[in-house]
């Protein structure tokens, strides 16, 4: 109540301020769609409020949790910003733009705006998947009941160059709005939410057939030479952005000024078959995306999951690519080849799973929880001994387990290169792999082919990454 009665009192004040004795006129202020009522601004930081106005215009901004004013003019190029300083997570809160002009003012007065945690949730088809395409998701709709877990999705929209603004709507979960949402988005946005407790806001921009290029500036895929040969080979021939930097101009460059607490992402399908440039440009653009924001965010992402439906093993080798570009630092992938109900079916249903490893990684590594497992293992160092390999993981102190018998989809090779089926037992967090067929290993590979499903986890449950000894797995 104590609330409700605050909200009102700041709403009255800012009407009678603003108003005249010939009422209000005209509102002069133009927001972007990004800022507006049901907003999520990022907490305890100083975030960005910008739009545009007429050149000299007074801007004065209240917010009910400060007695400070904040306010700007109006510069001769129509536009205007000011930074202001948020709290501590909670809401709902009132924020009041105003516009000044002589004896003439208005505000604008944005409702339910919440602060806490904003994150963005990008990629193509398997990060764009909602409930109303997704049945094992939909079952979910009923409960999606989160006030304090705010939506915007960015309509699929090209561009040649930057664009200052965007169309969308912040809005609040309900079942109707979670129905049309990122289910993977969704799942990690109602864990932080609910481990957290506080507000989360979840920005969806995602186009289904996206190779990465389309969402990294141009200017960085034309000056690296691979990127630049490898994007000339994207073929327009399935109907879906090809051009570099299109998606970036239009769905990523509009919220730039908008402070995120990072970002997660679903995508690689569409380069599977240029993985050799692959770690390349996923890296710059990550690298991108924090220079352009300003500051180096969190980046979490999926690794692509098994599928049958790729040439010779270039799924696996995406696969092995999206680790590499571990080395970025503030990343995070997780692993999802566990997750897969149908391996002809390039979009797995289980999107609950991805989003919550999603959320892992963030709830470990940018809001230091404790007793999460978040990391897959990965192999570490490997020692040849007489006829057996002997791999030793990391990520993996309270060892390793197979689910449904010994260890699978292990190969080995001698010196000739020629692989053979590889028996694998587990000690502890060390597997040690033989055949009969190779009585002096050189090399071995593990889940290295497009559908590869392996038994291997860790004590946790969470999966063994792919690799190959013979090849550039690490990272």
């Amino acid at each position: 109540m104590r609330s409700i009665a605050k909200t009102i009192l700041f709403s009255s004040v800012v009407v009678l301020y603003f108003s005249f004795s010939l009422g209000l006129v005209k509102a002069r202020i133009r927001l972007p769609s990004i800022i507006g009522s049901h907003m999520v601004l990022q907490q305890n930081s100083k975030v960005l409020l910008w739009g545009w106005c007429n050149p000299g215009e007074k801007i004065k901004v209240y917010s009910d949790w400060s007695s400070t004013i904040d306010s700007t003019v109006g510069l001769n190029t129509a536009k205007w910003s000011v930074t202001i300083q948020t709290p501590g997570a909670g809401g709902p809160h009132t924020l009041s733009i105003a516009s000044i002009s002589g004896k003439n003012s208005e505000a604008t007065v944005l409702e339910d705006v919440l602060i806490g945690e904003v994150w963005v949730c990008s990629g193509q088809s398997n990060m764009e998947m909602s409930a109303d395409w997704n049945s094992l998701v939909l079952k979910d709709v009923p409960n999606a009941n989160y006030p304090n877990i705010h939506l915007f999705t960015i309509p699929k929209t090209t561009s040649e160059n930057p664009q200052d603004n965007c169309s969308g709507t912040w809005v609040v979960c309900t079942p109707e709005t979670m129905k049309h949402f990122s289910a993977t988005g969704y799942y990690f946005g109602k864990r932080l939410n609910t481990l957290l407790n506080i507000p989360v806001g979840l920005i969806s921009s995602n186009w289904g057939g996206t190779p990465a290029e389309v969402w990294t500036p141009k200017e960085e895929v034309l000056s690296h030479d691979s990127l630049r040969v490898a994007s000339e080979k994207l073929s327009n021939s399935n109907g879906w952005p090809h051009t570099p930097g299109y998606l970036y101009n239009a769905m990523i460059y509009p919220i730039l000024k908008y402070k995120i607490a990072g970002a997660i992402w679903y995508q690689g399908e569409s380069n599977v078959g240029a993985f050799s440039t692959y770690t390349e440009l996923f890296s710059t653009m990550i690298k991108s995306w924090r220079k352009s924001w300003g500051y180096d965010f969190p980046f979490y992402y999926v690794q692509i999951a098994p599928f049958s439906g790729y040439e010779g093993i270039n799924g696996a080798l995406l696969r092995e690519s999206q680790t590499k570009a571990l080395s970025v630092p503030g990343t995070g992938m997780v692993v999802v080849s566990d997750l897969v109900d149908n391996i002809k079916d390039i979009h797995p249903l289980n999107k609950q799973d991805v989003g919550l490893r999603l959320a892992n990684l963030a709830l470990v590594n940018t809001y230091g929880q404790k007793g999460i497992p978040c990391y897959s293992p990965e192999l570490d160092t490997y020692t040849i001994k007489g006829r057996t390999i002997e791999l030793l993981f990391k990520n993996a102190d309270n060892g390793l387990m197979s689910k449904g018998g010994d260890p699978t989809e292990f190969m080995i090779a001698g010196e000739d290169g020629k692989y053979f089926p590889a028996k694998a037992k587990i000690i502890k967090n060390k597997v040690i792999v033989s055949s009969p067929e190779v009585s002096a290993p050189r090399s071995v590979q593990f889940g290295f082919t497009n559908s590869s499903m392996p038994n291997l986890f860790s004590k946790e449950g969470l999966p063994v990454d792919l690799f190959r000894t013979d090849g550039p797995s690490k990272h």
